[in-house]
């Protein structure tokens, strides 16, 4: 099942003291044929489940940086059938890692659910976040998620009301993806102080590994995650990091920036 080698890197880092990381890129950003030599880079800095971003025309949950990211990579050619071709890459390239993509609704209703499910399994994704599909709306994905094997990760805000916490749990595979913060996703000097709470809730109403994301961008916000959960989600910083120069030189520079993050992950959280 894909859901095992989710499950299993969360519990390989809870087993070494720490807490997962999990970078967010884009595919085919900076360049065409560089997501491959990319994922590996992150991976050997340390990165345990890669979030895949699938360029979309009208990301409303993203920020300006990750936004212009997706619009460079739909101008490089990139298609979500580009996308599945880059994972198939990885898994050729002997990369193991749990692959999810990010990505929205339209795109996969587009190909077909069922469709867009199998053909994950079969080049060797592990789940799928729909950013703007909420949980009371996903029961027709989330069917062909089931029936294929893929984990379908569901995105709870700080906003959420019980409720809508526990509805969203219920069928969660994989893991749990909070938002940190109001609004959307970018680097940000500082966490929210309310998403502790958050974190807490959730663990009410789920045993699934609790991962962070949206506004982490340095080890001291990555120190402050390891309190509460048991994943970092790191986007807009990495996407900027890849931005930040050369192409040829994007996937060392974004290992550097990853490995700038490892002192912040011994774990601190007591829960689950």
């Amino acid at each position: 099942m894909a859901t095992d080698r989710i499950r299993e890197a969360f519990d390989k880092a809870k087993a070494e003291g720490r807490i997962a990381l999990v970078p967010y890129v884009t595919v085919g950003f900076p360049e065409l044929g560089q997501t491959t030599e990319i994922v590996r880079a992150l991976v050997d800095a340390g990165a345990d489940v890669i979030e895949l971003g699938v360029p979309f025309s009208d990301p409303l949950g993203d920020g300006t940086t990750i936004q212009a990211s997706g619009h460079r990579a739909l101008q490089n050619g990139v298609t979500p059938e580009f996308c599945f071709n880059a994972v198939k890459d990885i898994r050729a390239a002997g990369i193991d890692v749990p692959i999810v993509f990010m990505g929205y609704y339209n795109t996969i209703f587009n190909m077909g659910l069922n469709e867009y499910c199998a053909l994950g399994i079969e080049v060797g994704l592990d789940g799928i976040i729909a950013a703007d599909l909420p949980a009371a709306e996903a029961g027709p994905l989330q069917d062909a998620c089931d029936q294929s094997g893929l984990s379908l990760i569901p995105l709870i805000a700080i906003t959420s009301t019980d409720h809508a916490i526990e509805f969203a749990c219920k069928r969660a595979k994989g893991f749990v993806y909070c938002i940190s913060v109001l609004g959307v996703t970018g680097a940000r000097a500082t966490m929210s102080s309310r998403v502790e709470g958050l974190a807490i809730n959730v663990r009410n109403f789920t045993d699934l590994p609790i991962a962070i994301g949206f506004g982490i961008s340095n080890a001291d916000h990555v120190a402050e995650v390891a309190k509460i959960s048991d994943g970092a989600v790191i986007g807009s910083q990495v996407i900027n990091t890849l931005a930040d120069g050369d192409p040829e030189g994007a996937a060392g520079r974004v290992g550097a920036y990853i490995k700038s993050l490892v002192p912040g992950t011994p774990r601190k959280v007591v829960a689950n």
